[in-house]
């Protein structure tokens, strides 16, 4: 399900969401067999060669993982746009810091002594970066889970505040260069250290009985957001509908107006949650009183740069929940290409990473955000094995940030160093496959890429990329970059991305050698 696009308007700060549905178009052609690298080139040649592609930018590389020769590259040392191909960087990074098996914990802590089952000050609701919080199949219960451990341990009053702390992650919530204009979006969530729900709500927009009567909205789930200022109207049958959202960047406050045709079907938005911490804080609450515990004071959020009045080094875990192991947690966000996954991933590396420092006694001087020691990480990672700086800047965990720039060479370098980890197999079955799940779910089926080419994709506006591995006809394994930057699509052009797939469904059906 996609979000309607957004329109910019009174600078960055104003966003309105309109009503608009995307399309898609393909054209199919059958895929030839080479037996060359001579037929392979002239075939790639001829997808990226195509006239409505004269005034943008592709960046190929294509090597060998058997040999290490390149097959085949097309600009491959420029530097362009990676979009969500760039989560491959993070998940290295995450790979080498954390490991593949470390469980993110989500905790209630107390600062102040448990007396026959009074707690004689604040009850804590610590994050420590989970974005699979809330998620079916993941902790969907973490409320009742950690209600229930308190009332086992025979906690029934808090004298204190409930407090829903994401301070973990220190800095701002939204990753370098994101566009003010995609941050109401369910892909521009906030990357809270206290993530629930993947931090998303659904609000739907349906007409009241009779025109000139407020437009009904319906929040799933209920109490994501914490104030809708409602000036959407019904109108006459036959009006043109024009629904808009619009909520400032870092404000919890919605405010819906224009109108909606009488007769109009129920139209259904996906939002970004405001404040994910004081929302989870409100499922905590909800869930003590099940459990009979009595919170007398109230709901606080300690958000950075905040000061904790709390000596959190001090305090005693009283319950705790844990997520997947992280390769699991790596395996749904580059399946589904989920944003927040990666962007928080990146700030738990950030945060050992800091922590190392620290331990060192060599830390760097002035403040750095979570996600800026993420970066330092990755930057020392990449020089490691062999990564110049002028052939990869990545600026954030996700891959939506317009700074981001790689060249091809430099993913399929990256491409074969994971390869060759012990954690390399289950990488790469972590990234889609090709017409079976994912992102390329719904693409190259019924060829010699399906169930074959385990890629990344990344798509932004102008932008297309598919990164990844293919076995090809005479089982020689590759890897491969293939970029697409500055396309302007008419309106009655095919997807760009057809060619992508044809280029990877001509390396799958190679019969050649490198």
């Amino acid at each position: 399900m996609k979000l309607s696009s957004f329109l910019l308007r009174i600078g960055a700060a104003c966003m309105l969401l309109s009503g608009v549905a995307g399309t898609h178009a393909d054209t199919d052609s059958p895929i030839a067999a080479t037996t060359t690298r001579e037929q392979l080139a002239s075939a790639i040649d001829a997808q990226i060669q195509q006239p409505r592609f004269d005034a943008a930018s592709w960046g190929i590389a294509v090597v060998s993982l058997d040999t290490g020769r390149t097959l085949y590259a097309h600009d491959a040392d420029r530097l362009l746009q990676p979009a969500s191909t760039a989560k491959l960087y993070t998940a290295a990074l995450v790979l080498d810091t954390v490991g593949t098996d470390y469980r993110i914990p989500t905790q209630l802590l107390a600062t102040r002594q448990v007396v026959q089952g009074r707690l004689e000050g604040p009850l804590i609701l610590r994050g420590m970066g989970d974005p699979t919080l809330g998620t079916p199949g993941t902790n969907m219960d973490w409320a009742e889970q950690l209600a229930a451990q308190l009332a086992a341990d025979g906690v029934h009053d808090v004298q204190g505040d409930l407090i829903a702390d994401d301070s973990y992650f220190q800095g701002p919530q939204t990753g370098a260069g994101w566009e003010a204009r995609d941050l109401q979006s369910w892909f521009a969530v906030p990357a809270s250290a206290l993530s629930v729900q993947e931090n998303v709500a659904e609000l739907t927009v349906a007409p009241s009985k009779a025109p000139g009567q407020p437009a009904l909205l319906r929040l799933d789930p209920p109490g994501t957001l914490a104030h809708v200022d409602n000036h959407l109207m019904t109108s006459a049958r036959g009006t043109r509908s024009d629904i808009n959202l619009y909520r400032a960047p870092g404000a919890t406050t919605l405010y819906a107006f224009g109108n909606v045709n009488e007769g109009a079907a129920p139209q259904t938005f996906k939002l970004s949650i405001g404040d994910p911490a004081w929302y989870a804080g409100t499922r905590l609450r909800e869930a003590l009183e099940r459990h009979g515990v009595r919170i007398h004071g109230e709901l606080r959020v300690h958000h950075w740069p905040q000061p904790n009045g709390e000596d959190l080094g001090k305090a005693v875990v009283l319950a705790q929940v844990l997520s997947p192991p992280v390769m699991e947690i790596l395996e749904r966000g580059l399946k589904r290409s989920q944003n927040l996954y990666l962007q928080n991933l990146l700030q738990i590396a950030g945060v050992k990473a800091q922590a190392d420092a620290e331990q060192s006694g060599d830390p760097p001087a002035g403040f750095l955000s979570s996600d800026a020691w993420g970066i330092r990480a990755l930057d020392g990672l990449l020089d490691r094995i062999g990564i110049a700086p002028g052939v990869a800047q990545i600026v954030d965990g996700a891959g939506l940030s317009r700074q981001d720039l790689s060249t091809a060479n430099a993913m399929v370098h990256l491409l074969s160093y994971l390869a060759g980890q012990p954690y390399g197999n289950p990488l790469r079955d972590a990234l889609p496959a090709a017409g079976v799940d994912g992102t390329l779910e719904w693409r190259m089926r019924n060829t010699a890429a399906m169930d074959n080419v385990h890629a990344k994709t990344g798509s932004m506006t102008h932008v297309r990329c598919l990164v990844g591995y293919v076995t090809t006809a005479s089982g020689e394994h590759l890897a491969f970059a293939i970029m697409l930057n500055n396309f302007v699509r008419s309106a009655d052009e095919p997807s760009p991305s057809r060619n992508l797939d044809a280029i990877v469904e001509l390396l799958a059906a190679f019969r050649g050698r490198s």
